[in-house]
């Protein structure tokens, strides 16, 4: 069981990335699957989460410029107009009760340069 993230790398400020995450080893649908970010020395943050029933929330700094998509457990983050502080390792994490899942997956390194 694990959550597999994908599609980091570095670009200019301005620029675009998509991130991917898939989860393998799990059969039934994960009721949330949200991105993730941390800086070194701060403590990671919330980017956007989607769940099962479609809903989508976003944080202040992701919504007008971030897209999460979701098809079953995968999950995509379209990441528009990219800044120097969007910077950071991104996780994707996949939460679900009954039964019970409390995953993360590796970290994907954005690197967004001036």
């Amino acid at each position: 069981v694990q959550l597999q993230a994908s599609g980091g790398g570095s670009v200019q400020a301005g620029g675009t990335l998509r991130l991917s995450c898939s989860a393998s080893g799990i059969a039934y649908s994960i009721n949330t699957m949200e991105w993730h970010r941390q800086v070194p020395g701060k403590e990671r943050e919330l980017v956007a989460r989607a769940i099962r029933s479609n809903l989508r929330n976003y944080a202040d700094f992701a919504r007008g410029r971030f897209t999460i998509s979701r098809l079953r457990n995968t999950i995509h983050l379209q990441m528009n107009s990219l800044e120097p502080e969007d910077t950071a390792v991104y996780y994707c994490y996949g939460k679900n009760s009954r039964p019970d899942l409390d995953l993360w997956g590796q970290g994907t390194l954005v690197t967004v340069s001036s």
